[in-house]
């Protein structure tokens, strides 16, 4: 059969997606990238905030439409959203043939070609929550949705023997090195979606390393819930910096980066290795979602902003030149102008380097669903747009330093806006999530993704920069 695959949200569910089709592809069917040429479509669905599973229902939705009138056969729902909501889509979208959760990735296969099989169905434990999602035209999709029985959390986690198939562009790729959360932050859903924390084996990541590098992998992206939390979970003090040593030794990578830290398992072992080891990118990605002590309490996060302030300066003292990325949430219940006011001096005062903002998304099944969603919506999104503002001017000024300087780059390949434009970044740019580098003044025949070069920055475009090559 062709099997044809949608994969929403973060760049964890992005592996699952992989190891997905490296398992379909392995059972002998076709993969397609035309959703209408598809015998079988999966679509690996995000239920993260409410506009994720929005997308995720408008996805489904769309590809039940290709079911009703095209070749497609069977539709598959996988991930998050069906971990969440598994027995209410199937009977709110009957188009759907079989329902996968998050720890039932191993049976994408049987789910190809058994109808009805219940694939996917399990008791979910006690309890129920009401769910409003949107169909495509507005119509509501109500449902009662069991609240999940901590015993039948998920519990998988694939290995390096694991079939997967890239869905990136060949020069890099993730590799999950730990899945679930042990965290009880009061806004986030993942523990109930993604199971307790569990780290794979060191020798298991690194065996999987090797065989990226030698498929041409260029730059490793470790990821997880808590990525500094890795090892611990199995009683291993500093898996982490042993983890990181260990992969600077791979032949062929380049550049290894690690996202998804948090601010309380950070370690000096974890920033020692960072900053002696060569292939390590010098790039922390530190989720604080805010700076008022009074709503980090709220939120359930164990810091403070003095505690931030302190963490971050350890960082770039044992760590020189090191590149900070972080995200917040605006509009948390209780959330006061002063609150407001406590974050923007905040990241005035600190200067990341890269930011994200997101507006508070009220999620059943969390301790923050109790209470109330006091902050207006409009005003969520202006909080949002001015500390955006903020760190663009923040940002504006960073990039305006760089002109003239001299820089290490990987090219990703050729840009969108132009045909004699490429795309490339820095250690400190991670792909998809931050800004870029336009390289110009080039031929981009002459270049091919996935290699590195010396370049000159000319120019700074708000978040992005210009650059020259300077070599081949």
């Amino acid at each position: 059969m062709k099997i044809g695959m949608i994969s929403l949200g973060c760049p964890k569910n992005l592996v699952d997606s992989e190891v997905m089709l490296g398992l379909v592809q392995q059972a002998g069917h076709q993969l397609t990238r035309h959703a209408a040429d598809a015998d079988v479509l999966i679509v690996n669905t995000c239920a993260f905030i409410d506009k994720a599973k929005q997308e995720s229902i408008d996805t489904i939705l769309e590809m039940a439409e290709l079911k009703k009138n095209g070749r497609c056969q069977r539709l598959v729902v996988t991930g998050c959203m069906a971990e969440r909501y598994r027995d209410e889509l199937r009977a709110k979208i009957p188009e759907i043939d079989a329902v996968l959760g998050t720890g039932e990735v191993p049976h994408i296969v049987n789910a190809l070609g058994i109808r009805d099989s219940g694939l996917g169905i399990r008791d979910s434990g006690f309890g129920t929550r009401t769910i409003q999602l949107l169909r495509a035209n507005g119509e509501p999709l109500n449902a009662q949705s069991p609240i999940p029985n901590p015993q039948s959390l998920p519990t998988y986690i694939y290995d390096a023997e694991t079939p997967r198939l890239l869905a990136t562009p060949r020069h890099y790729a993730y590799v999950k090195i730990a899945e679930g959360c042990d965290y009880n932050c009061a806004f986030c859903i993942i523990p109930t979606l993604r199971g307790h924390y569990r780290s794979r084996p060191a020798e298991s990541i690194v065996r999987e390393a090797r065989s990226l590098a030698g498929r041409g992998v260029k730059e490793l992206l470790l990821i997880s819930q808590d990525t500094s939390f890795y090892g611990v979970d199995r009683g291993e003090r500093g898996a982490l910096a042993r983890l990181l040593r260990e992969l600077n030794g791979i032949d062929g990578l380049e550049w290894i980066r690690m996202l998804y830290l948090y601010p309380t398992t950070i370690g000096d072992d974890v920033l020692d290795a960072m900053a002696e080891s060569d292939k390590v990118c010098t790039y922390i990605d530190l989720p604080l979602q805010h700076a008022s002590d009074a709503v980090l309490k709220r939120m359930k996060r164990p810091g403070t902003r003095a505690g931030y302030e302190r963490l971050l300066g350890r960082i770039r003292t044992r760590v020189p030149g090191v590149t900070l990325r972080t995200t917040f949430i605006v509009g948390f219940p209780g959330e006061t102008g002063e609150d407001f006011g406590a974050l923007q001096d905040f990241v005035s005062t600190v200067g990341f380097d890269h930011v994200g903002v997101f507006t508070y998304s009220h999620e059943e099944g969390t301790s923050a669903h109790g209470l109330a969603d006091d902050v207006p919506a409009k005003v969520k999104r202006q909080r949002q747009s001015r500390l955006m503002s903020l760190q663009k001017r923040i940002a504006s000024r960073a990039q305006q330093a760089r002109v003239g300087r001299q820089v290490r780059l990987l090219v990703d390949g050729p840009s969108s806006e132009h045909d004699l434009v490429l795309r490339a970044r820095l250690e400190g740019q991670a792909p998809d999530i931050d800004s870029i580098v336009y390289l110009t003044d080039c031929d981009p025949s002459e270049y091919s993704a996935g290699q590195f070069i010396q370049a000159e920055i000319v120019g700074s475009r708000e978040y992005d920069l210009l650059a020259r090559p300077l070599s081949a």
